[in-house]
């Protein structure tokens, strides 16, 4: 089975590249996907419940990440078994070329299975596949996405300067140094005080 296509996704090619490689973002965006974990640096561990028109089954399996060249692309190659379903194994080739603030990712695709799957048909496989595939680049992009527009809504502004009293009165109000004033200020009760007794 042979499939190709591409996707845009509203994120950078780094934004892109970085939900690539996590097991989380790929956990979630795999349709039937349970469980996503890393084995090593280049080495993902997965389970995902599939069905397959009338066949149901429960896939375990591992992908290495190959030819890596961030934040350009990649290969995956992986093979999973499920039981007296069959089993499916292959690759595919993922590319990422910048556009602006957006991405453009492109896939190409080649897998075989064995099996009670093999038996359904190359067409009921090929669409269900197709299905798959779609399913899994618009959640992966949705995600991509909607991390970046959280990203950009919750960015720190710059902060504000701080403004204090101090701030708000001239430097030299009415033509006289702050200090000047501040006598003044002090000077004026005291003087109404002295006054008062005269009176």
């Amino acid at each position: 089975m042979d499939m190709s296509g591409e996707r845009r996704i509203s994120a950078p090619r780094e934004k892109v590249w970085a939900a690539l490689n996590d097991p989380e973002v790929l956990r979630i965006s795999i349709p039937g996907c349970e469980t996503m974990e890393r084995l090593g640096e280049n080495e993902l561990k997965a389970t995902a419940s599939v069905k397959i028109g009338p066949i149901s089954a429960r896939f375990a399996g591992k992908m290495q990440l190959l030819d890596l060249d961030p934040p350009n692309g990649y290969r995956i190659e992986g093979e999973g078994q499920g039981g007296v379903a069959g089993f499916a194994k292959g690759g595919a080739v993922v590319r990422l070329v910048a556009d602006g603030n957006e991405t453009i990712m492109s896939y190409e695709v080649k897998a075989n299975v064995g099996g009670k799957i093999a038996q359904l048909g190359a067409r009921l496989i090929d669409a269900s596949a197709k299905q798959m595939a779609d399913a899994f680049f618009d959640r992966f992009a949705a995600q991509v996405a909607s991390a970046e527009a959280e990203s950009v809504a919750v960015a720190p502004a710059a902060p504000a300067p701080g403004i204090s009293l101090l701030d708000l009165i001239p430097r030299e109000p009415g033509g006289l140094p702050i200090a000047a004033w501040i006598g003044i200020a002090v000077f004026i009760p005291v003087a109404l005080l002295l006054l008062k007794g005269f009176f």
